[in-house]
């Protein structure tokens, strides 16, 4: 059964830096898009990032020249590095890889 698995979420203050991962089984990761999703309570998850697989990314206005996403497919990993964080950046943080979702990692930010 293919799955994702998530890590590096954390607490931090503002300014301060996260990297996220996400490690997929499966020999589909290669051949898949792949996203990261912010989510705060009461609200849709929202985009944040994403990488196809010749490596060309998208970002959310939000974040964009603050994070960074890039892919390992040797390792099956995904990975968000965050830099500069601020308290709205603040949430639960799920990759999507293809129509599968990790499980989420938290993020929090403080003042």
């Amino acid at each position: 059964q293919v799955q994702l698995m998530e890590s590096g979420g954390g607490s931090v203050q503002a300014g301060g830096s996260l990297r996220l991962s996400c490690t997929a089984s499966g020999r589909f990761f290669s051949i898949s898009y792949m996203s990261w999703y912010h989510q705060v309570p009461g609200k849709q998850r929202e985009l944040v990032a994403g990488i196809n697989t010749m490596g060309g990314t998208t970002y959310a206005d939000s974040v964009k020249g603050r994070f960074a996403i890039s892919r390992d497919n040797t390792k099956n990993t995904m990975y968000l590095q965050m830099n500069n964080l601020k308290p709205d950046d603040t949430g639960v943080y799920y990759c999507k890889v293809a129509t599968l979702w990790g499980q989420g990692t938290q993020v929090t930010v403080s003042s």
